[in-house]
């Protein structure tokens, strides 16, 4: 439990950050960001699949690059939904799309470290 709330923490920070960096990528406040972090699970993992898999022969056609097209999608369709959340252009949401899956990675890797002596002592209490 206190890893999946360590992990939403994470991408919610994750999320602000490339609000900071991409041009175009809104988020009011960091309370906005949990909760679009939260929406966009939702979006990914009921809608994502099924695009993903309508999608597989252009995906195939274009060797995985059609993928970064259908994430920013999801990421402008999760701002739909979420007030203080705003995607704004189609490179925008394929930049913010592309930026967040890397900044959250290195944020998970970071904290999440194996044989990292917080994490290892943390994890071996629970």
């Amino acid at each position: 439990m206190l890893h999946l709330i360590i992990s939403w923490f994470l991408s919610a920070l994750a999320l602000w950050l490339v609000a900071q960096i991409i041009p175009g990528i809104v988020v009011r406040d960091f309370g906005a960001a949990l909760i679009s972090t939260i929406v966009i699970a939702i979006v990914n993992a009921t809608i994502g699949p099924v695009l993903k898999f309508l999608t597989l022969p252009l995906t195939i056609l274009t060797l995985g690059l059609f993928l970064l097209v259908l994430n920013a999608f999801l990421l402008k369709l999760a701002s739909v939904f979420t007030p203080g959340f705003a995607v704004h252009g189609f490179w925008s949401a394929v930049a913010g799309s592309l930026v967040l899956t890397i900044v959250t990675a290195i944020l998970r890797h970071i904290v999440f470290l194996p044989g990292h002596e917080w994490t290892h002592s943390l994890w071996n209490t629970w």
